[in-house]
């Protein structure tokens, strides 16, 4: 079996489907680097916030004007890995700004950061610049039309994990019943041109239900030759429509240059002779050139391992015994994109050693995007605490508790207590292999469900296992 599967990887196999993906990325990675110059992001991100809140305690912003032109590095280089130019350098670069802007704040993670970082870290390993590209043009004896089967292979196992459990994790009671794309989507019916059907209940229900078997059942088709343009252009409607619909940044564009990965090595030139045998009578195909390749057992090792994780990590949440949707616990790098909507409001209660206390609203202290995530993340509103213990102490205060006060509309329902406003969250530890007993739970189903009447609800519990919740003074 693993003789096989050895085989199967050192096969030698064209390199214009690479060569495409080389080229999108380091494209999509430019664009995205005007995109947030335009919109001075990383002035409002990592600039004007008081405090991030870093994956890593060591990973701090430069100061300015560094963290401005640091940014410039992600334009520069990905515009190299497009073009091929010191191709091992740019894309080595180009993933390392990345991931630390990424590891900058917690507050602003998106999956599709953090997928740009791992597609970045293969590409670091391929031979991607050996056709089409200067490094080529300039170092003739790497010149290659032919590269081993495993860097195309590599690509589109990362991508069927992606799109596979992007679709499991929306098997839950509130997608099936058409929420929250009934809230999202209601009131925009003048967006795209389809935006008439978001006047009937039916529409959010299959569109909801259409998500889920497109990218469950869908992705995998994407392996088969018979299937494999069919699924590709309803993922391009699926992708062009949630860009109209959403502010989802580069996402559908760089997960849509991915997904022609699935297509035949040679698709390019197989299009080309077809579109110019429209004009006249084109040759015959070229063999390709022969070549040995061999896999070193370290490379396979690596690759066992590699997707070892990235089929572990996302169903970590399956360990929880909350509902990850309310609680938070498990949704970081589980592809969980797009599912819910949670409206959090709240403050925080400073109570110094006379008694004496303060509220402090978070909208107050750093930005909205931090404050929306840090009223919803229980990693965050425990950073938080800690932050504000931090600084009072400076302040002279010899102790002080923190508890945090915060309420949480989850999928259009009321808004429900998320935090156990009586816990001193200075005195309690954040569990990450566990709940934490200061998240309370969901116990309220959404107010209006679609059809099917027959789907499961969320479970209820009854009225004399609710938690006893006194609103903190």
């Amino acid at each position: 079996m693993l003789a096989k599967i050895r085989t199967h990887l050192e096969h030698p196999i064209s390199i214009q489907s690479l060569v495409v993906v080389r080229i999108a990325f380091g494209l999509i990675l430019a664009w995205d680097c005007v995109r947030y110059i335009r919109a001075d992001r990383i002035g409002r991100y990592y600039v004007d916030p008081q405090f991030n809140f870093p994956f890593l305690p060591f990973v701090h912003p430069l100061p300015e004007p560094w963290i401005h032109i640091l940014w410039l590095g992600v334009g520069l280089f990905g515009l190299m890995v497009a073009f091929g130019a010191f191709y091992r350098i740019s894309i080595v670069a180009l993933t390392a700004i990345f991931a630390y802007y990424f590891l900058l704040d917690r507050t602003q993670y998106l999956n599709h950061n953090y997928m740009v970082i791992l597609y970045g870290i293969l590409m670091c390993f391929m031979p991607a610049n050996r056709a089409f590209s200067v490094d080529a043009w300039l170092r003739p004896q790497i010149r290659s039309q032919v590269i081993p089967r495993w860097p195309v292979s590599v690509i589109k196992l990362q991508t069927e994990i992606i799109l596979i459990y992007a679709g499991i994790v929306k098997i839950t009671d509130d997608w099936l019943r058409g929420e929250p794309l009934r809230e999202w989507l209601s009131d925009a019916q003048g967006d795209v041109f389809f935006g008439f059907l978001f006047n009937y209940d039916i529409s959010f229900v299959l569109a909801s239900w259409g998500t889920v078997l497109l990218h469950v059942v869908g992705a995998p088709l994407l392996l088969w030759h018979r299937t494999r343009l069919a699924v590709f252009l309803i993922y391009a409607f699926f992708h062009w429509s949630n860009a109209q619909l959403f502010n989802i940044g580069i996402f559908p564009w760089i997960t849509l240059a991915l997904t022609t990965i699935f297509f035949a090595p040679d698709w390019p030139q197989q299009l080309a002779r077809r579109f110019l045998g429209l004009f006249e009578a084109v040759p015959e195909k070229p063999p390709l050139p022969q070549a040995t390749y061999r896999i070193a057992p370290w490379g396979l090792t690596a690759l066992a391992v590699w997707f070892a994780v990235q089929i572990i990590i996302p169903q970590r949440q399956a360990f929880f015994p909350t509902n990850v949707g309310w609680s938070g616990d498990g949704h970081r790098f589980s592809w969980r994109m797009r599912i819910y909507d949670r409206d959090s409001e709240g403050v925080f209660i400073v109570t110094g050693p006379d008694g004496d206390s303060v509220a402090i609203n978070p909208r107050d202290a750093m930005s909205n995007r931090q404050a929306r995530n840090v009223l919803a993340r229980p990693d965050l509103v425990h950073a938080f605490a800690h932050k504000l213990e931090d600084y009072f102490i400076e302040q002279g205060y010899s102790d002080v508790s923190v508890r945090a006060d915060v309420q949480v509309a989850f999928n259009g329902r009321p808004p429900q207590q998320f935090t156990d406003p009586n816990v001193d969250l200075t005195e309690v530890p954040y569990n990450l292999f566990g709940p934490d007993p200061w998240i309370l739970p969901n116990y309220e189903r959404a107010a209006d469900g679609i059809v099917p009447d027959w789907l499961p609800p969320f479970p209820l519990q009854r009225e004399e296992e609710l938690p006893q919740i006194v609103p903190a003074r």
